[in-house]
């Protein structure tokens, strides 16, 4: 896969993210796609729990928008640190940030990420 294509994908995973559009974020995942998010709990098939996800999302935020500040690519792999803001919905604003590692397969589909962020500062936040 070129540079353009895995930045494409990368994009497009982070701008249906933002958006809570379950099926824009599957279509950018191979059907047996793993996720490591965060790193450290157990693996998730992204195909099987990935809806019950963004509809977490939905019920606690407003609004999501995630910036990509640096994709390094090598291969069919990509490092990308990005930064997450969000307002919820009890008006409390959130900033996190963290980085993900992408790994692609030849049909142009997400097969695996590990995220590396500490979730407990996003919460603290929205509690806060």
């Amino acid at each position: 896969m070129s540079t353009e294509q895995i930045k494409s994908l990368i994009d497009s995973y982070y701008t249906n993210l933002a958006a809570m559009n379950t099926e824009g974020v599957l279509a950018n995942f191979a059907l047996d796609a793993i996720s490591h998010d965060p790193v450290g709990e157990p693996p998730a098939k992204v195909h099987e729990g990935f809806g019950e996800f963004i509809g977490r999302l939905k019920t606690v935020f407003e609004n999501l928008a995630t910036t990509t500040e640096s994709i390094f690519i090598a291969g069919n792999s990509a490092a990308v640190k990005w930064k997450t803001q969000g307002t919820s919905k009890t008006g409390k604003t959130v900033t996190f940030e963290g980085i993900t590692i992408f790994e692609v397969n030849d049909n142009a589909k997400i097969q695996t990420t590990r995220a590396y962020w500490n979730p407990s500062e996003m919460i603290a936040q929205l509690r806060g």
